[in-house]
């Protein structure tokens, strides 16, 4: 029956060569995540919220397009940032925003 035992990256990478065996690749830490994707970033002036609510139903909407990984709104300025896999089409933003009863100025 063979044990398991964790060991930090560092520690593994002392402890292998030790015993004969040889890494090919650099160990990389667990938790980590190499972001090979561009993302776009795009922001947009929206006019007409006042409140949580009107914060929380354009996001819902703009979450619903396609590639949209994040929307951060900025109530008191009415500034919407919308980060994407691809760069966002200002109309598809623009219906989405007028679904949700506000409208997108620039």
């Amino acid at each position: 029956m063979a044990s398991f035992v964790s060991t930090p990256s560092a520690l593994r990478e002392q402890l292998l060569p030790t015993y004969g065996i040889q890494l090919d690749t650099p160990v990389q830490p667990s938790g980590s995540i190499m972001n090979t994707s561009s993302s776009s970033t795009s922001t947009f002036q929206v006019i007409g919220m006042t409140c949580g609510h009107c914060v929380n139903a354009v996001t819902q909407e703009i979450s619903k397009l396609d590639g949209v990984t994040r929307v951060d709104i900025d109530l008191p300025t009415g500034s919407v940032t919308v980060e994407s896999d691809e760069p966002v089409d200002l109309a598809a933003v623009a219906a989405a925003v007028g679904e949700a009863g506000y409208e997108v100025v620039s």
